[in-house]
């Protein structure tokens, strides 16, 4: 039997699996306007897009976002139409939109998300602003969301949540009556109680997330915070397990439990074995020769502990004369959030430390830091991996941080040493064999530095090899099996690959590449 809908059609020859519906505040696509006013489709960046696309692709998904446009700027009617089709014969899953008004942007997103949740959850509570017309938008833009999701999604479909941003979204849904199997999954940390209780809207935001069936947590950590708030503010009773528990509320009960996100491993493991990625890596060393480079790969954001890297780098080069002239410092910075002057104010701190730097050490045919402000392809990025002898991933905090597991998967010839902040989530996995440091501590930050810089090779190899095949082993298909096991007792072969069918912009249906899970 089939089913058909606007965008596609999907062969399949019972309906008993359900369809995977993933709500993000952002599609897995940016529109743009190029020269002339002519509107194109990038390809989306980020943690989520790189673990969740393969997820979604061939397998009949459904993605629904914020297109990223304010919706007085956006393409409407057919043009929109036709950049969402392109979109979805691009990913192989289908693109819903959200539009958000220029005041919704502001107060949404940049507003309650980005100076009120990210700042207080990442324990920079300093940083917050709490406006009260940002928490009425913040309301007003779930409830948008969650109206999407009735709109787009059947019953017998998962919707799986994501992120900070749409919290409320499953509170919605309730609201309007709508019965949905729900999942949501925080990928940033999730603070302790004396934190959390800074926040004016504790309480609502307890009971938006206890509306889902099920809450993923990245760490085990971040899993504690969240039950510690929750019995210090309801008071409900909570069965716990090391991973999984329930918290019993009065007419049901909540799934909670810990689900580190990877990527995929073998996609970056094939990809940095390529021609192309090895000529690449081979022209970054033959242009900075007889020196060992350290990689340090971030968004701009104040939660990465940029200057605080490079002033430990600087350190590092103060206290220890051998690495002068045999280290390069290669700090990428992909731009972020460009206009807010927060983030305008970090770019400039980070380019007066370089400047500082360079400035103090450079010597004749040697600058210690090269420094990159712009997104890098994906091949560009893979050189880097493969060719670092060291990786500097050293946020202040940070949910998981998928740097560090590219990093890994790319680092095929097995020389590289992961140098990873304590308080990253990645850490709870790869505590073994990474190079673990403290970013605030300027001092021991630049001695391992050294000890990377000096570390031998077989122990480089010993160390990157448990690595890798950790990372191998807990992949992204790992990550999402076992959040759906726990959420609906699937797993990613329940959501089977299907001839997928797009319209063509020449009016003909086009088939999707059917590609083995």
């Amino acid at each position: 039997m089939g089913r058909s809908r606007p965008g596609g059609i999907i062969r399949r020859s019972d309906m008993e699996t359900r369809r995977l519906a993933v709500i993000s505040n952002r599609l897995p696509i940016v529109l743009k306007k190029a020269k002339r006013g002519k509107w194109e489709i990038e390809p989306g960046s980020g943690g989520l897009v790189t673990a969740l696309g393969p997820v979604l692709k061939n397998r009949d998904g459904i993605w629904i976002g914020w297109v990223g446009t304010n919706a007085e700027e956006t393409p409407a009617g057919p043009l929109l139409a036709d950049l969402l089709s392109r979109g979805t014969r691009e990913t192989g899953y289908s693109l819903k939109p959200v539009n958000l008004s220029r005041d919704e942007v502001k107060k949404y997103y940049h507003g309650f998300s980005n100076e009120v949740l990210w700042p207080l959850f990442h324990d920079l509570f300093s940083r917050c602003r709490f406006d009260p017309a940002y928490w009425t938008c913040y309301e007003q833009v779930n409830r948008k969301f969650a109206q999407a999701v009735v709109q787009n999604t059947e019953e017998s479909d998962y919707v799986w949540v994501q992120d900070y941003q749409l919290i409320l979204v499953g509170r919605e849904l309730k609201r309007l009556g709508i019965k949905r199997r729900t999942g949501f999954f925080l990928h940033i940390p999730f603070p302790p109680l004396d934190i959390f209780l800074k926040l004016p809207w504790r309480f609502e935001i307890l009971e938006a997330l206890l509306a889902y069936d099920l809450i993923g947590f990245q760490t085990v950590r971040d899993l504690r915070n969240f039950i510690g708030c929750v019995r210090a503010l309801f008071r409900y009773k909570v069965m716990k397990s090391r991973y999984m528990s329930r918290i019993l509320l009065p007419d049901r009960e909540t799934l909670v439990g810990a689900f580190p996100i990877s990527i995929d491993f073998n996609e970056f493991e094939e990809l940095a074995r390529t021609d192309e990625v090895a000529e690449a890596a081979w022209i970054l060393h033959s242009n900075l020769p007889n020196r060992q480079l350290i990689l340090g790969v971030d968004r701009l954001d104040y939660t990465k502990g940029i200057p605080e890297r490079l002033l430990a780098f600087g350190h590092a080069l103060a206290c220890y004369p051998d690495m002068r002239k045999k280290v390069t410092l290669i700090q990428v910075v992909v731009p972020s959030r460009v206009g807010v002057e927060e983030y305008g104010n970090l770019k400039q701190e980070i380019e007066r430390i370089v400047g500082e730097i360079n400035g103090k050490f450079t010597e004749i045919g040697w600058m210690p830091i090269h420094y990159v402000y712009r997104s890098l392809p994906r091949q560009e990025l893979l050189a880097y991996y493969k060719t670092c002898e060291i990786a500097l991933v050293t946020p202040l905090k940070d949910g998981m941080n998928l740097i560090a597991k590219e990093y890994c998967a790319s680092n095929i010839e097995e020389k590289g040493v992961l140098i990873l902040s304590e308080f990253a989530g990645a850490a709870s996995q790869l505590y073994h064999d990474a190079l673990l440091v403290n970013p605030y501590d300027r001092r021991q930050v630049a001695d391992t530095i050294h000890t990377a810089f000096v570390m031998e090779y077989e122990e480089r190899q010993i160390r990157m090899r448990r690595l890798r095949r950790s990372i191998r082993k807990h992949d992204i298909i790992k990550w999402v099996n076992s959040f759906l096991q726990a959420g609906i007792a699937q797993n990613l072969k329940d959501f089977p690959q299907a001839e997928f069918f797009v319209p063509s912009p020449n009016g003909d249906s086009e088939k999707m590449n059917n590609r083995p899970a």
